[in-house]
């Protein structure tokens, strides 16, 4: 099956028969962080922010080429936190981590 591409024309002639310059890639931003809902109690908000720095590391891990949960030990855990810039995790946290990893597949 043939598809279409959409080509734009430029609204005004350019003068030039060079190519144009290739766009420039702008580099990710996170967004602003919201602020969490307040009147929880005080065990949602840890488990909360457990849960984040759990996913950011089982991202990290598995973008860095550790697939298997048995590979992910709390030592390699750890260094990898350590290298992408977040504080070291508990015990708890890097048994989270390897549940994202095994349930994630």
């Amino acid at each position: 099956m043939a598809v279409a591409r959409l080509m734009t024309k430029p609204t005004e002639p350019t003068g030039s028969t060079s190519p144009r310059a290739p766009e420039t890639v702008v580099a990710y931003t996170p967004l602003r962080k919201q602020p969490l809902p307040a009147g929880r109690p005080r065990e949602w908000y840890v488990t909360h922010n457990r849960r984040l720095k759990a996913m950011r590391l089982a991202i990290a891990l598995l973008d860095s080429g550790i697939h298997y949960p048995a590979t992910a030990d709390n030592t390699c855990i750890r260094s990898t936190a350590d290298r992408i810039g977040i504080h070291p995790p508990s015990d708890t946290t890097c048994r989270m981590v390897r549940a994202l990893i095994r349930y994630g597949r």
